[in-house]
């Protein structure tokens, strides 16, 4: 096995979240395209997890170490936008690596806290409705709070440095967003979005796992079996057993709770990008066209977070 070595290159471009929010596809996508370095695993979490962060930067690099020369080189970390759960990711990163380029992807926040829900369930960390769960786990809420989780990578990187990219956006102009995403990057080859790597990681595909499950249908020989005798229609019947019955659906209530919670949140996105955002015209507004930093908001940013510094 080689053994890492500081010389060993680094990222030149991140994809930072938002989770559930296609950033497998996107990471498949770039890894499809020549002249561009994807990491194996996609989430190292190096700069978000204590434990992985502890393996060093000698360690982290040599993610990199299989990149062609001349290769743009990226990894897609959906923790590094997870505050407050990981505190010290954006101070951890820019120490290390200050001149990195950051791809943040976002969508419609209720829809993303849906989507986490789901694979939540499915990995059994929760097993409540979903409005019970949207107070169990308020970390739901502010993965959703877009601005909240911008705001110190616009502080430290500055916004010529950021790519902000919409879900919504990336479904309706897949090639055009590939496209931007590549001249943000700096890519010299042209990207191609490639149709049959378009869905990644699906939540509402999720199992809920099942160690006996697994060893019983993966176990040797028995997988042959299952898909050369059993019918599939009979294998989705069984594995309907573990799948939710229905998409989760948030109560009137609790849907009108998270919109003033969230809109708040986006109004501030809004100024940011020069656009009117809430969760009622969200989808609507960010599929139509890509958007860019408004210089004066940002300005107003490092105003306000230089006076903060100066008064503590």
């Amino acid at each position: 096995m080689q053994s890492p070595t500081i010389d060993s290159p680094g990222p030149d471009f991140l994809i930072i979240g938002a989770m559930k929010c296609m950033t497998s596809t996107l990471h498949e996508q770039l890894a499809a395209q020549p002249g561009i370095f994807m990491t194996t695993p996609k989430e190292p979490y190096y700069f978000s997890n204590d434990e992985v962060y502890a393996q060093g930067e000698a360690w982290y690099r040599n993610l990199f170490s299989a990149a062609s020369a001349g290769d743009l080189c990226g990894e897609s970390s959906t923790h590094y936008t997870k505050l407050p759960t990981y505190p010290h990711t954006v101070e951890r990163m820019h120490a290390a690596f200050p001149d990195l380029k950051l791809i943040y992807v976002m969508r419609h926040p209720i829809d993303r806290l849906v989507s986490q829900y789901v694979h939540e369930w499915s990995v059994r960390r929760i097993d409540c409705p979903i409005d019970e769960a949207v107070d169990s786990l308020p970390e739901m809420v502010d993965y959703s709070r877009y601005a909240y989780q911008l705001e110190p990578y616009l502080h430290s990187y500055g916004p010529d440095r950021i790519l902000p990219v919409f879900l919504e956006r990336l479904q309706a102009a897949p090639q055009a967003e590939l496209e931007r995403i590549a001249q943000f990057l700096g890519a010299t080859d042209r990207l191609v979005w490639v149709d049959d790597r378009s869905r990644q990681n699906s939540s509402q595909e999720r199992m809920r796992s099942s160690w006996l499950r697994d060893a019983i249908a993966y176990a040797p020989g028995l997988s042959w079996f299952r898909r050369t005798f059993i019918p599939r229609n009979f294998r989705d019947r069984i594995k309907a057993l573990w799948k939710l019955p229905a998409k989760p659906t948030l109560s009137l209530e609790m849907e009108q709770r998270l919109k003033r919670e969230l809109d708040t949140d986006l109004q501030q996105l809004g100024r940011w990008l020069g656009v009117q955002l809430s969760c009622d015209h969200f989808k609507k507004v960010v599929a139509k066209s890509p958007f860019t930093w408004k210089s004066d908001a940002i300005r107003e940013l490092h105003t306000a977070s230089t006076r903060q510094e100066t008064m503590t």
